[in-house]
């Protein structure tokens, strides 16, 4: 049974009572909230994931609800993660945002049975590229573009390398543009399913993409990476890989882990296994299709 089974309203009680069991990637989650903003964003956008009926186990069990103290005025949300308040409240308009953005954090601190890499990672034709990305990379953009193009999208956040078997763990979950990158993948990719803007965040204007359920449904397939690609957008660019040396792409993707210094010799052990097996590139680009011919000429070999 999917979360698309349900109406809105059986959403809503669920998420106000007992909460909702649903699965994301390798993980069960619980998420209790009682504000509308999270249960018509959750019914929209992770419409394709299964839900977890009278789940035995659960990975992570998640609040996002409005302190009683602010219910009424100037209302904020409150993210709680296992009973703990990691962060200070925001906007309750930013309240799925917020839930998606502490999701990361979740994941990347309490998941090191991976090697947490910040990037997206896309597959075609069994091969896997990552793209670690720093802000104004381009990475989600790309990424938007990869996926509207028949690329399966395991995830627009994070590559988790399994350290006992070095393949890619999916965890598709919605794409998360800002700024011009609403606009330029709503232009592009017409048919996409994106939420309305929120603005004044700290990270200015974001919005949501709706994962193809095509993605969702092959959480359970994995993957080994084919190579590591740092994307840099840059206006008035003409599109251009450039290959690095293994040296310098291990320590740039280091530097792009969330866990790599706390696995210690795990995690050394781990990105070096990744080295092994990919090639690293960096990678300039203005055009969204050159970048997406390009891509699709180096998996079609």
């Amino acid at each position: 049974m999917k979360l698309s089974d349900l109406t809105l309203l059986d959403v809503k009680k669920r998420l106000s009572n007992e909460g909702i069991f649903f699965n994301i990637g390798f993980s069960t989650v619980c998420l209790k909230s009682t504000l509308p903003n999270v249960a018509e964003n959750l019914h929209a956008f992770y419409a394709f994931n299964e839900l977890a009926e009278n789940s035995d186990f659960v990975d992570f069990t998640i609040t996002l609800d409005c302190h009683w103290l602010r219910r009424w005025y100037k209302s904020q949300a409150n993210f709680s993660f296992d009973g703990h308040y990691p962060f200070k409240p925001l906007p309750q308009d930013q309240a799925f945002a917020m839930f998606e953005w502490s999701f990361n954090w979740v994941i990347a601190h309490h998941s090191h049975q991976y090697l947490v890499i910040h990037s997206a990672v896309l597959e075609k034709n069994g091969k896997a590229l990552i793209f670690p990305g720093t802000p104004g990379s381009g990475k989600s953009t790309l990424c938007a573009a990869l996926t509207g193009r028949g690329w399966r999208l395991l995830s627009d956040e994070m590559a988790l390398v399994s350290r006992a078997t070095g393949l890619l763990q999916p965890i598709p979950r919605p794409i998360s543009l800002k700024n011009e990158s609403i606009s330029i993948i709503n232009e592009y990719v017409p048919e996409f399913i994106i939420g309305e803007p929120v603005h004044d965040t700290a990270k200015g204007s974001v919005a949501h993409v709706r994962v193809p359920e095509s993605s969702v449904q092959a959480t359970n397939d994995l993957v080994y990476p084919s190579a590591v690609i740092f994307p840099k957008y840059k206006k008035g660019a003409d599109t251009q890989l450039t290959e690095i040396t293994k040296g310098v792409g291990f320590m740039k993707t280091a530097e792009n882990s969330f866990n790599y210094n706390v696995l210690g010799e795990q995690g050394f052990e781990t990105l070096g296994e990744l080295a092994d097996r990919c090639n690293f590139y960096e990678f300039e680009y203005q055009s969204l299709d050159e970048a997406v011919a390009l891509f699709d000429e180096m998996v079609s070999s």
